[in-house]
């Protein structure tokens, strides 16, 4: 059985100074001076225990206890000190995420100034693919977790062996890091996946042109991330350059077949150390010279759609072990499959939106696994989100100056929030930071965005957006509706009303349906004369609550009307109201709206008490003065 030497309470305190550490022949330095306990004592590692574990983390439950099985009080959440390979932009945001939640994170960098250095509980400097450095910063640490996959497995599969609390698993660290060796393990499972073969010499990739045809991705087995490791040949003609870009054989390729994907994808997946999983909603990324660089959530994809890339991505992380968040990046063809690309097993770029976008953002909930807490409700708590990759436009400080001209627009943005890494460093496509535009809809964020990488924002902020569509299929509707439009202003509800007709313009009325959604409108209200087709038409092709309005014709007063509204077929509901009550109609309106709007509630709530007021004035009135005076007065 191995044995290891482990620090111990009862041990006489030693104190370590900076000097020790910053020596010239070590590989690693640590900022602050460190406190050890140091005990020849022997322990199976079995039952090693890291001295720094004040709460330790049960893969079956958590103790919510606040005091440990020493009686001495947790401060917080946990005081297990959660150590992160990798200080870059995720670190910081997990430090972030952790100083809420009173959990210590402390990072292993090579970078003194790196962007977690400033939000962490301490920063070993030191590289995190180097052996005794990695040894040695998980000494110091109750949990071991990844922002970056590009570390040294050997020594996390050693450290396991030692007792060494891994999340994931150095197992699934091991698969991640070979994308080839990624591809066999998910085939195995079932996972639906491009055709891929391994690649050795020239002959081979050609025989892979002859059978997977053209264009051809080629790909690097390892170290590849951000379009790195990546090139396309469109022609055998191509393929020598293509995998000289790569760096040649000796780098370890493989080939994939084109994917004609319509849409990329990705899923944020949350493994608990029980192994329970959930799921966040699924997003679409566009790329940017193979660069994320706008990430829109949720995707606007058909609900079949969701539901089997939510499946897939389950399916690929159940196959993985340990606990964390890990990012299922999927391709939608054309032909309606889901295909996996990739996955990283560790906090990502498509799931930055989530900080502002959801309940629990994709860093706490990475906390939350790790340690063992219960994992968060990934739900949004907003319609609509998107998040914009500040890619750096430039070198050095003319690239910060474009970037900073950016994060000045953003501030008079409504629903946006900057988030700026802090790297030293500018350069040409490096992510320098993310803005995340929320709103009532997808497209009231995109109209944000576009607002935003134009020269002048100002066209954002004096833009207000009609929650509420008011149509008619004829001018002469509009006496009647006018009433909607006047109940609407009173509670301040914004609007817009529009001539739509059913049978004149039945493409604009098809356009102004599909449409009203992603405009940002909530609710339609349409008035019926006649036929009364406008309402019904529109109601089947939009999601939104449709409520129609009979208005009176010449004919029949609008019985018609009103009887065309309420025979709608089943699985096309309209609402309605009295003919010619348009008035109904936009109180209507405005109740459904208030269940979101507290605001909007309180107003409605007076305007129904100012209601009662007028009507028992005008009964003491009456029951004061009498009939005749009431009526002659």
């Amino acid at each position: 059985m191995l044995e290891s030497v482990v620090f111990s309470k009862s041990a006489e305190s030693v104190f370590v100074s900076n000097f020790i550490f910053n020596h010239p022949f070590n590989k690693f330095s640590i900022r602050k001076p460190l406190k050890l306990n140091f005990s020849m004592e022997k322990h199976s590692t079995k039952s090693c225990k890291n001295p720094v574990l004040a709460c330790q983390a049960s893969s079956d439950s958590y103790e919510t206890s606040s005091l440990r099985k020493d009686d001495s009080p947790v401060h917080g959440l946990s005081e297990m000190i959660v150590g992160v390979l990798g200080g870059g932009q995720l670190g910081r945001m997990l430090s972030q995420a952790a100083s809420q939640m009173a959990i210590k994170v402390m990072v292993l960098d090579p970078l003194e100034n790196c962007p977690a250095s400033a939000l962490s509980y301490d920063h070993m400097v030191g590289s995190f693919d180097d052996s005794a450095t990695v040894e040695e910063f998980a000494k110091r640490c109750g949990v071991l977790t990844v922002e970056i996959e590009h570390v040294d497995v050997a020594t996390l599969e050693k450290l396991e062996q030692q007792g060494v609390d891994c999340q994931p698993k150095a197992s699934t660290i091991r698969i991640i890091q070979d994308k080839y060796l990624q591809k066999v393990h998910f085939s195995k499972h079932g996972i639906p996946l491009p055709e891929f073969m391994e690649i050795k010499d020239v002959e081979g990739a050609r025989k892979a042109g002859d059978l997977f045809g053209y264009p051809l991705m080629v790909k690097s087995k390892r170290l590849a991330y951000d379009g790195r490791g990546n090139a396309v040949a469109k022609s055998e003609e191509e393929l020598s350059s293509a995998i000289t870009a790569l760096g040649g054989f000796d780098r370890g390729l493989y080939v994939e077949k084109w994917a004609p994907f319509v849409k990329e994808l990705a899923v944020i997946v949350a493994r608990g150390r029980n192994s329970s999983i959930l799921c966040y909603p699924v997003v679409e990324t566009i790329h940017r010279e193979n660069i994320c660089h706008i990430v829109k959530a949720p995707a606007a994809v058909p609900w079949k759609i969701r539901e089997l890339a939510t499946d897939v991505a389950r399916k690929a992380v159940s196959s993985l072990e340990g606990a964390g968040i890990f990012a299922v990046e999927l391709f939608l063809t054309n032909d309606g499959q889901i295909l996996l690309n990739e996955v990283a097993p560790r906090p990502h770029n498509s799931g930055h939106h989530t900080i502002e976008s959801c309940y629990t953002s994709q860093f706490e909930q990475h906390l939350r696994a790790v340690v063992g807490l219960p994992l968060g409700d990934p739900s949004m708590k907003t319609p609509a989100a998107i998040m914009y990759n500040l890619l750096g436009e430039d070198e050095g400080e003319h690239g910060f100056y474009l970037a900073h001209q950016l994060i000045g627009r953003a501030l008079g943005i409504p629903g946006a929030t900057v988030h700026w890494y802090d790297k030293p460093e500018m350069r040409k496509q490096r992510k320098m930071g993310h803005i995340t535009i929320v709103g009532s809809s997808m497209g009231i964020v995109e109209a944000r965005l576009n607002s935003l990488l134009k020269e002048d924002s100002s066209d954002c902020q004096s833009t207000v957006t009609p929650h509420v569509g008011i149509i008619m299929g004829s001018d002469s509707d509009l006496p009647v509706m006018k009433d909607a439009a006047k109940i609407l202003t009173m509670f301040g509800v914004s609007h817009e009303v529009r001539i739509v007709s059913a049978h004149r313009t039945p493409d604009l009325m098809f356009s102004y349906a599909s449409s009203a959604h992603e405009r940002g409108i909530e609710i339609i209200i349409a008035g019926a004369g006649g036929a009364a087709h406008l309402p019904g038409m529109v109601a089947s092709r939009t999601p939104l609550p449709v409520i129609g309005v009979p208005v009176r014709a010449s004919a029949l007063d609008g019985l018609d009307s009103l009887l065309s509204i309420v025979q709608m077929p089943r699985g096309v509901p309209v609402a309605t109201v009295a003919i010619n009550n348009a008035t109904n109609a936009g109180l209507l309106a405005v109740r459904m709206l208030s269940l979101g709007d507290a605001d909007l509630r309180a107003r409605l709530t007076q305007y129904m008490e100012d209601m009662r007021d007028d009507v028992l004035s005008k009964a003491e009135k009456l029951q004061k003065d009498g009939w005749e005076s009431y009526l002659n007065p």
